[in-house]
């Protein structure tokens, strides 16, 4: 997509903050352009890292999280504050790499279930007709030549039909016995302090064949069992090392890593003891962005071309008081503005996923027709902005707890209405919130 093409389609979730959309949109085109280039030159562009600043709501999360969706990239959010410097009770930073891997390897593998689907289907139908009807050598061992040979055009007379009645669906709630396999985690092998997740590789991998496999009968429907039995069978015809070499190569060259609530990683420098939450996180963080290679229970990841977009509300520090060094390494500087009266209106109708057109959806479910009018529209507008401006500014998620409390009776009443159509206009609104606006203090914990 060009680089306009990826502002549009960020315009149509997203209202405002016109300034982050385009440098992310430069930043995902920059990745085009570098595969593009020849070796050595491509392996010398690296990211064009982003920092974003602005207070929280804004759309710093979903700009980032829209835009890996449109390119189909591996997305992982991490939360800065959950990582502590290495050799200290936390998350190791690399484990976000891990993270992201681990994605990635799921999304190729989804890909490529719909690669083989087709022949995982055929396999599935066949095996759902050995439940149905299964083999029983023991009453053919006394049968003649001749029965047995009427015998056997009688049970494929029996499978066809059944196939017919599985393809129509007429079978799916009908109950089967299967043989399931599970692995049992070993309860107490490690401390409860201590998560698989934060294990080396290597050691995640032990533990895992350590586990030992059990198998026993379960009925299911024929519903739940095809749905098994496609998972086994797509496992089979998937080449396992393939997907792991494309999830690695779409992680080093298509993944992206948000890392939120940097800010709160900038301060001083501890003056008693060791500086665990702060100067030590960024120091452990410098060399992922920078470029490392790091090990992972499927291969070693390169995250010289991850692109890393840092955002925080910056609102007791700044970004220059990061690591000089880190600065350095988020090149790409975004400040997000605060959402108006007016960006309120265009949020509540105007992206795909509008507050307003999903609770109309939601209402329809119980065949109840919600009318909302510009005017009801404008005053929960008009309220988010006044709460916003007179206690906690969170932006755009002040709309989704004022549309709950406006149409919290109407929800629970909602299938009494159902053939009718309900109107929302500025009285009812004004109606549902004004005692909580009049209230400084009840409007800080409800609003």
């Amino acid at each position: 997509m060009t680089p306009e093409q990826t502002v549009a389609a960020l315009d149509r979730y997203i209202i405002g903050q016109d300034d982050a959309k385009r440098a992310v949109a430069i930043a995902i085109r920059n990745r085009w352009r570098r595969q593009q280039l020849t070796e050595p030159m491509r392996s010398e562009v690296g990211p064009k890292n982003i920092l974003m600043s602005g207070p929280t709501g804004v759309g710093k999360t979903e700009i980032a999280r829209r835009l890996a969706q449109l390119v189909n990239a591996p997305f992982l959010k991490v939360e800065a504050t959950k990582y502590t410097e290495v050799g200290y009770h936390g998350r190791d930073v690399e484990t976000m790499v891990r993270d992201l891997l681990e994605l990635a390897v799921n999304m190729v593998r989804t890909e490529q279930t719909e690669v083989v689907r087709q022949q995982a289907d055929l396999l599935v139908e066949e095996r759902l007709l050995e439940l149905l009807l299964p083999d029983d050598p023991k009453t053919t061992e006394s049968l003649t030549e001749t029965e047995a040979s009427e015998a056997a055009a009688r049970r494929e007379r029996t499978r066809e039909k059944l196939r017919k009645q599985l393809r129509a669906g007429e079978l799916d709630d009908r109950m089967v016995e299967m043989r399931m396999e599970t692995r049992a985690v070993p309860i107490g092998m490690f401390a409860s302090n201590v998560a698989v997740d934060q294990l080396e590789p290597e050691m995640q991998d032990i533990l895992e064949r350590l586990m030992p496999s059990q198998q026993k009968d379960r009925r299911v429907s024929i519903r739940e069992a095809r749905q098994i039995i496609f998972q086994q069978e797509s496992d089979k015809l998937i080449d396992r090392e393939k997907v792991t070499q494309m999830a690695i190569e779409r992680t080093e060259n298509s993944g992206i890593i948000f890392v939120d609530e940097i800010d709160k990683l900038c301060g001083p420098q501890s003056s008693h003891g060791p500086d665990v939450s702060r100067q030590g996180v960024q120091r452990d963080l410098l060399p992922i962005i920078e470029g490392t290679a790091v090990r992972t229970r499927h291969g070693v990841v390169r995250t010289d071309h991850i692109l890393f977009i840092a955002a925080g509300a910056f609102h007791q520090s700044k970004p220059s008081d990061l690591m000089p060094e880190l600065q350095g390494r988020l090149p790409i500087r975004v400040e997000l503005g605060d959402l108006t009266r007016d960006d309120f209106i265009r949020i509540l109708t105007e992206p795909d996923n509008a507050a307003v057109k999903q609770q109309q959806a939601m209402f329809a479910t119980e065949g109840v027709d919600a009318k909302f009018t510009p005017d009801a529209i404008e005053a929960m507008a008009d309220v988010a902005a006044q709460v916003n401006r007179t206690t906690e500014n969170i932006g755009a998620r002040r709309l989704n707890t004022i549309m709950e409390k406006v149409l919290e009776d109407l929800s629970f009443d909602a299938p009494k209405f159902s053939g009718k159509t309900v109107a929302i206009d500025a009285r009812y609104v004004h109606e549902r919130l004004a005692p909580i606006v009049k209230n400084e203090d009840l409007s800080r914990f409800i609003l």
